[in-house]
Parts: C-alpha cells; structure tokens; sequence
C-alpha cells in the first residue's frame, strides 16, 4: 500500500515525513542499528527518534532485530527494515534481454529472471507488454500475491523525461518518444517508476557500492552503451529535460566512428561493447560476434592480440574522463557496468594515468578513480530502489517538530 500525505511547506507533516525519511535511509544505507545510533547519525532528538521509530514499527516497515551488548551500560535494542514489509520488483530492458528481480522490503534477493527482447525491433506497446509479462511471471514463480508488491522499478536505455507521465526518448534505438509511463500503467495496477539505466546503477553504487561516503561523484556505465549518472550534493543531476548523463554521446573524435545515435565520433562508438568486437575482427580478422556479447567482450579481453583494441578503448575513455572531471569537479569517478568493470580491472593504472594527464591539476588531483563494486544486477539494484527512494520520501535537513 502507498500512502501520500500532503501538507504546506514547513508544516508539520513536512517535518514529520523528512525526519521520517532520515531514519529510513539510515537504516537502509546502514543496516540494523539502536535508536540511539540513529539520534547520532540524522540528528534528531531522542524523542523525535523514538516516536519515528514506534511509528515505522507500527506500520510494519521496521522491527526490532536484537539486543546490543554494552560494556557496564544498558543494553540497545536494534531496529532493522522489516523484509516481511512487502516486495519491490527492479526490472531492466536491455538491447536483447529483459531482466526482471524480485526483493523483499529490505532489498534482499529473492528471484530473478530474463527474457530475450528485440528493442528497437519490437514496437513500444509490445515491450511494455513484456515488461509486465514478464513481472506477472516471475511473481508466480516466486509465490508472491501481488498485493505484496510495493511497486515495480523499470531501468531503461536512453532518455527519460518525467513530464508528468514518464516519456522514454531512446534515439539509437529508433524510439524518439514514447509514452512508455502510461503504457505501463494502463496494464497494471501497481506503482510503477522508470529511469535511465545508468542513473539506476548510480543510485545502486551510491548507497551500497562504490559511492558509499562521496557525496560529489560520477558514476559511469560501460556496456553495450554508455552513460553516467552526475551526483551532486548526494543528490542525482537531471538537467533541465532529464537528458544529463548522456556522456556516452560526447563527442571524442569529431568525425569519426559513427555511432548508433546517427552522429560521428561519440565516445560510445569507441569504448561501447560493439566497438570493440567490430575494432578487434578489424585488427584481428577474428569475428566474436553473434553470441553472447559479454562473453565474447570477456574472450577479448583474454586475447593478448587484442592489447591495440583495448589501447585504443583506453586513450578515447581516458579523454571523456577528463573532460568529466575539468567540467564537474566530482570527487569521485566510479567506472560501472560490466564493461567498465572488466576495464576498470585490467587497466586501471592506464586509465588513471593518461585521464591525469590530460586534466588540470587541481580538479585531478581531488577525484578518485575507482571500479564499480556492484555486480550484473546492479541496474536492477537501482531500479528497486525507485521504489524504496518513493516509499521513504524526501529526505530534508533535520528538525524539531512543532
């Protein structure tokens, strides 16, 4: 069940529902933890703490997970995200697959599923179809009701605009704009969210990866396309139409390569898993084509003929990099997805290396370049977390409730 709650600014509903919102995500980025633990890490008053708290076990979103030893004090009781809540669906459409993943409230795992999926092939109403196709089957599967579910999180290639109604706009994929929100909505009845693939992994990295304790980071998806999702103030950028992160279609060589978008010489036409299976059959006359990509990616990888390909994937990222770091300042790049993992793995030292010397001193020297720590299901990760982020609701600056 959502329940919204409406009231003026600085009321003290808004209060309310932000000191709320503090000690869920508390809970969430940081698991069991005493109410006097909570006091110290949103502060709150002790009193505000213990009414959230005895609220949130009332509802059924939290309990009590154990007693806290302490050396000569009383013990603390922990509190915990209830997993018997409800579940939350994290789904991903992906260029020829749809992945869907069922968690409990407490965003642990309980089942997952893919689909092969033609996008850009099969119309928009047909994969919305899917989508929800494959929710329904997989809730079966697991034995869950639907009126368990807390509401369904969707990542997506390409841009998406929230206008009211989400609109995906996926160029390369030959779908300038499409009312994907109210597709899906007109086939179910359960909550459902959409986002931008990339800016689903950076929420994923932001709360339980790579982007744990940054607060100004870029975290960036390297797979079959590329993207990155811009972080500011522990806050994701969207831009003014929802397109901010579209880094993958930064230009690197005008002139060049021409990528999926229609245009020449973006950076996902050099570093993009395509890229570099077309690259290495041209420098190699090997074809790894035609099978699972990420495979082939990893056979590549493994092919020391391949060093030129990779090189060449490393100069090209190395200056959208840097370009990233002159122009936002982060304190931290993340390299994500499973090609940026791959990358990041092996390479590490180059990419570092020539991005700083391509860069100006000072924003160089304080970003961090790290790899991603989420694995393949951290899209869906994200994308559960569009629901987790509107069952909590905005977090504010703490206050004292009137």
């Amino acid at each position: 069940m959502v329940v919204v709650v409406t009231g003026s600014p600085g009321s003290v509903v808004d209060v309310r529902r932000g000191n709320r919102a503090a000690v869920l995500r508390a809970l969430y980025l940081q698991g069991p933890k005493s109410r006097q633990r909570l006091v110290g890490m949103t502060g709150l008053s002790v009193g505000t703490v213990s009414s959230l708290v005895t609220g949130l076990i009332g509802e059924g979103f939290v309990r009590e997970a154990g007693v806290l030893g302490s050396d000569g004090g009383r013990p603390r009781t922990l509190v915990r995200i209830d997993p018997e809540y409800g579940y939350v669906v994290g789904a991903v459409v992906e260029e020829t697959r749809l992945r869907v993943e069922l968690f409990d409230a407490a965003l642990g795992g309980v089942a997952r599923a893919s689909w092969p999926l033609a996008l850009g092939v099969q119309g928009a109403e047909m994969v919305a179809a899917r989508v929800l196709e494959g929710v329904e089957e997989l809730l079966a599967e697991a034995g869950v009701a639907r009126e368990r579910v807390l509401g369904v999180g969707l990542g997506v290639p390409g841009v998406v605009e929230q206008v009211p109604e989400p609109v995906l706009h996926a160029q390369a994929y030959g779908l300038p704009r499409v009312p994907l929100g109210a597709l899906l909505r007109a086939g179910t009845d359960l909550p459902v969210f959409l986002e931008n693939g990339a800016k689903t992994l950076g929420q994923a990295e932001q709360w339980f990866g790579a982007g744990r304790d940054a607060e100004d980071l870029v975290v960036t998806l390297l797979g079959t396309g590329v993207g990155a999702s811009i972080i500011s103030h522990g806050t994701l950028y969207r831009g003014a139409s929802s397109s901010a992160g579209e880094w993958g279609h930064t230009k690197v060589e005008p002139g060049g390569r021409m990528c999926r978008c229609g245009v020449r010489g973006c950076l996902e036409a050099y570093v993009g898993s395509g890229a570099l299976l077309e690259r290495y059959r041209e420098v190699t006359g090997r074809d790894l084509s035609g099978g699972d990509e990420e495979e082939a990616v990893a056979l590549l990888f493994a092919d020391p003929a391949a060093a030129p390909v990779l090189d060449e994937a490393v100069r090209h990222l190395s200056v959208a990099l840097s370009n990233l770091i002159n122009l936002l300042n982060p304190g931290r790049v993340v390299l994500g997805g499973w090609l940026g993992q791959l990358l990041g793995r092996s390479r590490l030292t180059e990419i570092r290396t020539a991005t700083g010397a391509l860069t100006l001193t000072h924003p160089y020297a304080g970003t961090e370049i790290r790899v991603g720590e989420m694995g393949g299901d951290a899209v869906s990760v994200g994308a559960a977390l569009l629901v987790v982020n509107h069952l909590i609701g905005p977090t504010t600056p703490a206050g004292a409730e009137p």
